[in-house]
């Protein structure tokens, strides 16, 4: 299948997800990955209302945005080195892995507007993951009111690679409840109110535990 025949198979198992959660499908965001395609994929995607698309380098997230024009909402998903933020802040709409203080310094220094930031929470503990520990995360959210270009919407994580279901389930649950602590203290700059979780393998999980916007690549554009 190309990528029309990927996204419509995709968007129909959301609405069955969904359906099974007592979900409103509108609710879920798909984030198309795009980093391992070139840009007539990724202009595809936009085409078929995939217009979400997540980047992870700034050089070709840079190298896409010049090409693809408006109708992109862009979104940046891998580690953001901070000499890099200059470079993308301004022409992201989401960022998604608000992990350090470094990094929020260098945002509020660059940015010109408000930024929407997910902070990247590292649930599964894996030394191999980026992201705050769950049992720091509420510091680190508290302390970053004083950066005023910030507004934190959500939480991300990454699930273990793994088969085993109800680790994944776990992961993402974990998300879902400390999303649920932080949205809960109407903090007014974290309303907190996302959760960026979910990927080709386990949005399905994903989705049955909560989550808004799903970040996935290799359904979309692979034959599948």
């Amino acid at each position: 299948m190309g990528v029309a025949e990927n996204v419509s198979k995709v968007r129909k198992l959301i609405n069955d997800a969904c359906a099974t959660a007592s979900r409103n499908p509108e609710s879920v965001t798909i984030v198309g990955v795009t980093k391992y395609v070139d840009t007539l994929v990724a202009d595809e995607l936009k085409s078929k209302g995939v217009n979400n698309l997540g980047e992870n380098r700034p050089n070709v997230f840079l190298e896409k945005y010049g090409e693809l024009g408006d109708g992109v909402i862009w979104h940046f998903i891998g580690t953001l080195q901070t000499r890099k933020v200059r470079d993308v802040i301004n022409k992201i709409d989401y960022l998604h892995s608000l992990d350090r203080v470094s990094l929020a310094e260098e945002i509020n220094k660059r940015a010109e507007n408000i930024v929407k930031c997910f902070v990247q929470v590292n649930v599964s503990g894996e030394e191999s993951k980026h992201g705050i520990a769950v049992d720091e995360a509420v510091d680190f959210i508290k302390g970053l009111e004083k950066f005023q270009k910030i507004k934190v919407i959500g939480l991300m994580t990454m699930a273990p690679e793994t088969e085993d279901d109800s680790i994944i389930r776990s992961c993402f649950s974990g998300l879902r409840k400390l999303q649920e602590s932080i949205q809960e203290m109407s903090l007014a700059h974290a309303p907190c109110t996302e959760l960026s979780m979910g990927m080709t393998d386990d949005f399905l999980i994903a989705i049955n535990e909560g989550a808004t916007f799903i970040r996935l690549g290799r359904c979309l554009v692979e034959e599948m």
